[in-house]
């Protein structure tokens, strides 16, 4: 079986798939060659969360801002 192309993974997908890559890497029981690819993968798909993250807070400022609320401000925690 074919592993699903990063460009296709939901966030969720995406983050158990790194997580496995560091799993992987972590255990140090992988071939040189192997580590590699792995360290290559683990890269795409940490770009991919953040393009997805990314996505996903603009459209939450969307929201925000078609309902009339401050855009681009963190709230302080505990606040």
């Amino acid at each position: 079986m074919t592993a699903k192309p990063i460009a296709e993974m939901t966030f969720e997908e995406a983050m158990s798939a790194l997580e496995q890559v560091v799993g992987a890497l972590e255990r140090g029981d992988v071939a040189l060659e192997q580590s590699i690819a792995l360290y290559d993968r683990g890269a795409a798909l940490k770009e991919h969360c953040a393009a997805k993250l990314k996505d996903a807070e603009e459209k939450v400022e969307l929201i925000r801002a078609s309902e009339g609320r401050a855009t681009g401000v963190t709230p302080v925690e505990g606040l």
